[in-house]
């Protein structure tokens, strides 16, 4: 397998896309001269490659779908019913409600996930020392102190792209930011396998050891890491693969 692996900053993900030479691409300019989101369409004129993620997303995700009723169940709870408000319209504030929790979540996510980027490409702490730490740590028991890599993007000529979040001679991380509590651990789905199956495959890491590091939000310090078993990533691979053949016949790209 070929592939380029490029150190690239850290832009908004918004979308899922990476040039051939393991660049991401997640906008290009527009007709108007603004940047705007990558398309299916500009991949097409452009040769662009879809994500690991991009292709895990045709696959149902039992854990986010439940934590997403959760939201709208917990928006109804806390929602009034305003005078003559019509059903539709109160069902429509309920469903913002939840949406609005979610992008909360995801901001503060996003920003203690640069946060450790940040440690990890030598420019401190941050704003938020104790999640840094409590990765740093995690990590430190499991694999001891191995050069980590932030964010280390690739492509494989296979045709697909992404990046890591934590990578090391032989061990590949990736990162979720969530909130959770000593009593109540977060669990790791095989959406969560696959990802890492691809990543390392993407990498030319065939062996590497892969693990979901889970940062807690809402418990500073407190790190859930789990290691998953070289059968697993096995497993992970070949769900992988049947997403990313079905992916392309979909798409046609």
């Amino acid at each position: 397998m070929s592939l380029t692996v490029s150190k690239t900053l850290h832009p908004a993900e918004s979308t899922h896309w990476y040039t051939r030479d393991g660049l991401p691409a997640y906008q290009v300019k527009g007709k108007n001269g603004k940047m705007r989101n990558t398309t299916l369409r500009d991949a097409r004129v452009h040769g662009y490659l879809p994500s690991v993620t991009t292709i895990i997303g045709c696959a149902a995700k039992p854990g986010l779908d439940r934590w997403k009723q959760e939201q709208v169940l917990l928006a109804a709870l806390t929602t009034e019913r305003i005078v003559g408000e019509t059903e539709q319209d109160y069902l429509a504030r309920i469903m913002a409600d939840s949406r609005e929790q979610g992008k909360k979540a995801a901001e503060r996510g996003t920003i203690i996930h640069a946060a450790i980027e940040g440690f990890y490409e030598g420019k401190g702490l941050g704003d938020y020392p104790d999640h840094v730490r409590g990765l740093e740590n995690a990590l430190a028991a499991r694999f001891g102190n191995p050069q980590w890599l932030a964010e280390k993007s690739f492509a494989s000529e296979m045709g697909f792209g992404g990046k890591t979040d934590l990578c090391a001679p032989g061990i590949v991380v990736d990162i979720k930011t969530k909130e959770f509590g000593p009593d109540k651990l977060p669990e790791a789905y095989e959406e969560h396998c696959m990802q890492l199956a691809a990543y390392r495959k993407g990498l030319g890491m065939e062996t590497a050891r892969c693990a979901n590091a889970f940062v807690s939000v809402s418990h500073p310090g407190l790190v859930h890491l789990v290691e998953w078993t070289q059968e697993e990533i096995n497993k992970g691979w070949f769900m992988f693969k049947g997403l990313f053949d079905y992916w392309y016949a979909k798409t046609e790209l």
